[in-house]
């Protein structure tokens, strides 16, 4: 049976480490909008040129134009088994949009699909979004306190200075996480309805979350 699953959660919660994990244990694709719009907009499609107008105003992308692009994707024989969805939908309009084009691409074949919400303390949160350091080459994420690099301040891969976001401090990731669980609220109560929605504790390790996830995946 296909296997569809969508990731929720605050920034900094640990679902896109997860997210990438899934994907390789499970060998679905990852798909996120933005690593979605930089391809289009690099194989300058039709859709990547319209996407390029509005970032380069610095823009948001219109949501049908955003949805297009994830139909596009969904509907590729590299997603006929199953798709890890990270970072989307971010609202009740998206997120029945996903439903219709779900139902475009199933049509009447079985398919599981769970949206699985990442469950975190807000101060745990917190110290992970002020700690947070990113390699500026190959985009790995670390933390001094959680997921140090070997070597500190160097990326592990690239063996390059590690970045820290000048927006990654106490008072805008306090604001971060409140805008994010008044914005996501009616995404939570959509999936509940449904019965789609599954909590994951995100508190702990990578290992203990990864622990709490495959009991959902195989579950």
């Amino acid at each position: 049976m296909k296997q569809e699953f969508i990731f929720l959660g605050p920034p900094a919660c640990g679902k896109g480490t997860q997210t990438n994990m899934l994907s390789e244990f499970l060998n679905f694709p990852h798909i996120d909008t933005g690593s979605l719009l930089r391809a289009e907009i690099a194989r300058e499609s039709e859709e990547g040129k319209i996407a390029k107008q509005f970032i380069d105003k610095g823009l948001l992308v219109p949501p049908d134009l955003v949805g297009k692009i994830i139909a596009k994707k969904l509907g590729e024989d590299s997603c006929k088994n199953g798709y890890v969805l990270d970072g989307y939908p971010r609202s009740l309009e998206q997120a029945k949009l996903l439903d219709e084009i779900n139902k475009n691409i199933d049509g009447d074949s079985p398919a599981s699909f769970k949206a699985i919400y990442f469950d975190i303390d807000k101060n745990i949160l917190i110290e992970r979004i002020i700690h947070r350091q990113s390699c500026p080459k190959c985009g790995e994420i670390y933390n001094k306190k959680f997921k140090p690099s070997k070597i500190e301040n160097i990326c592990d891969k690239c063996q390059v200075e590690l970045k820290t976001r000048a927006d990654d401090n106490e008072e805008i990731a306090k604001a971060r996480f409140d805008t994010y669980y008044r914005e996501t609220a009616p995404l939570i109560e959509f999936y509940e309805n449904k019965g789609t929605l599954f909590k994951l504790d995100a508190n702990g390790t990578i290992d203990e979350v990864w622990a709490r996830l495959m009991k959902i995946v195989k579950g």
